[in-house]
């Protein structure tokens, strides 16, 4: 259930990230839980692979790179899917802190709610 609320939280944070940056366009709620699902997989299964591979990169940017990366995959997964378009990969790099602050903020606020209930 908990998997569930986290997936709907993703899918309404890419979309407040489409209102927000000009460069990123999602078709609607269902092209946003499908963005929201590759997103979550890219980011499980192919995110830790480029870290560990761009480790040196990373060290030596004091850390600046993994927006680089965050971006990247946020770009990646809007040249794949129809419904959510990423036009550059800078919008990618804003739309990736953007859609992480904005479910980071959703979780905290649904966490808030479930707790007084």
């Amino acid at each position: 259930m908990k998997l569930l609320i986290i997936w709907m939280l993703n899918a309404l944070a890419l979309i407040a990230v489409a209102n927000f940056v000009p460069g990123i366009h999602v078709d609607g709620f269902a092209a946003a839980l499908v963005a929201a699902f590759l997103l979550g997989l890219v980011n499980t299964l192919i995110r830790p692979l480029l870290l560990l591979l761009t480790l040196p990169v990373t060290l030596l940017t004091l850390g600046l790179f993994i927006f680089v990366i965050n971006g990247t995959l946020f770009w990646f997964v809007g040249s794949v899917l129809r419904g959510f378009v990423v036009d550059s990969f800078w919008h990618g790099v804003l739309g990736a802190v953007l859609s992480s602050f904005f479910s980071c903020a959703l979780s905290a606020a649904a966490a808030q709610l479930m707790r007084k209930t």
